[in-house]
């Protein structure tokens, strides 16, 4: 769903890093990806106008490798001893990007910096996406809905936790 959110959020070719590396990790975990090249022509696709110099300093930074996989081809892959590392990453891109969160009966609604949306939402789908029915992201305003407004209030008890807010609702910074 990530793919789709980043993908129609690119106006002429502009958009934030955060939302290429979470576009090229969504790639790597959906599709078999063998070559810089394919990688990059993936991007593309999706509106990022990419080098290949561009996709290598990605794959440095998110520190991505190849391995061997069951087929016994070698493709990008995110190791198990790096999926932390990107719990992490996706941890701090959503605190970075968020003002505020609130609930309303089953839905949960994120203000956030103008541009980060897609990125903090990229990061609410890897890490919560046990939690809700499904996600929307704008360009500063993520709209979650879940099953029921007691999920609403558990997935802001969470988020929350995460900013280092208690609070069921919150306004970070005014």
């Amino acid at each position: 769903m990530i793919v789709l959110n980043v993908k129609f959020n690119c106006r002429k070719g502009y958009y934030m890093k955060n939302d290429r590396q979470a576009a090229l990790l969504r790639l790597i975990e959906e599709q078999v990806i063998e070559t810089q090249e394919k990688l990059q022509s993936e991007l593309k696709a999706l509106g990022f106008n990419v080098t290949q110099a561009t996709v290598s300093r990605d794959i440095k930074a998110l520190k991505i490798v190849k391995a061997l996989d069951g087929m016994g081809n070698y493709r990008y892959t995110v190791g198990a001893h790096h999926k932390e590392d990107n719990s992490s990453r996706y941890t701090e891109i959503f605190k970075k990007s968020v003002v505020s969160i609130r609930s309303a009966v089953n839905d949960v609604v994120i203000k956030c910096f103008t541009g980060t949306a897609n990125a903090a939402c990229a990061a609410i789908d890897e890490l919560y996406s046990d939690m809700f029915v499904g996600t929307l992201a704008g360009d500063d305003t993520i709209l979650i809905i879940t099953s029921s407004a007691d999920a609403a209030l558990l997935l802001v008890e969470k988020l929350n936790e995460v900013l280092g807010k208690n609070a069921t609702d919150s306004s970070l910074r005014s």
